[in-house]
């Protein structure tokens, strides 16, 4: 009897656009875990870990960086297009980076004090996240993302489930841990009450306030949270920069800094 062919293996792409390569790293960072995916699935383009290449399409896609360039605009739609499924990851790719702080001047300005010739470089006036421009299947926060979820969003879109990641705020970890809230405590001004969990409560833990890298939760209340930070002794310059770090661009931070920034 003939033998019977393998069932074709899934294949995985991994895609880069404006980033820092963090939440790349994170995929080689799960070691074991890696070697139990790689045996799951093909991975057919991932030029962090290899050269070699298999054509697409691709079952799925997951996507780092932000758009910042007219060709990564079209690039994206042509990724799009050879995906089942498409995974943004990390904050750049979900609200567009630390490099999203140009949405609130003029570029050019930047541009000139950075480049000896500027008119070399060219680039979007705005950096913005890949569902500003195509379908995306799901989106997977953090700066840089945890690999656990990460693993765990893969292992979902293998098996056609929902990922099952938490959406609740930094402060549930912070209960969790017995770590000591450091703004009732010490009154540091802490994004935690607003911010996805999933890093663990690392800067409470060192009795700082979180920066938000993980992006805003599902229902993030940013106007009483920027209300307790005035309390706490911010100006509303202060208060705006608090909310313009990894995730400036990402719409509940943006609209607070905003309406903080139009009161200077």
């Amino acid at each position: 009897m003939p033998k019977k062919k393998a069932p074709r293996k899934p294949k995985l792409a991994v895609w880069k656009f404006a980033s820092c390569d963090g939440c790349q790293l994170s995929l080689l960072d799960c070691e074991d875990e890696l070697l139990a995916i790689a045996d799951a699935i093909d991975i057919a383009y991932f030029p962090e870990a290899t050269r070699a290449v298999v054509r697409g399409p691709y079952d799925v896609s997951l996507v780092e960086g932000s758009i910042t360039t007219s060709h990564d605009a079209e690039r994206i739609h042509k990724i799009r297009r050879a995906s089942k499924h498409l995974v943004t990851i990390g904050a750049c790719a979900t609200a567009g980076g630390i490099q999203a702080l140009r949405n609130f001047q003029n570029v050019n300005e930047f541009i000139s004090l950075v480049y000896a010739q500027p008119q070399y470089i060219e680039t979007l006036k705005v950096s913005t996240p890949i569902s500003y421009h195509v379908f995306v299947d799901y989106e997977l926060h953090g700066c840089p993302i945890n690999k656990v979820q990460l693993v765990e969003v893969l292992n979902a879109f293998l098996n056609n489930r929902r990922p099952v990641i938490p959406s609740h705020s930094v402060c549930v970890e912070c209960k969790r841990q017995g770590t000591v809230c450091v703004m009732v405590a010490h009154g540091t001004p802490c994004l935690g009450p607003v911010t996805h969990a999933g890093c663990g409560a690392l800067c409470p833990a060192y009795n700082r306030g979180c920066y938000g890298c993980y992006g805003p939760n599902d229902s993030p209340n940013t106007t009483s949270l920027a209300d307790r930070f005035e309390h706490l002794g911010l100006d509303h310059a202060g208060i705006a920069r608090s909310f313009r770090t990894f995730n400036a661009n990402a719409a509940a931070f943006r609209h607070e800094s905003e309406a903080h920034e139009h009161n200077i």
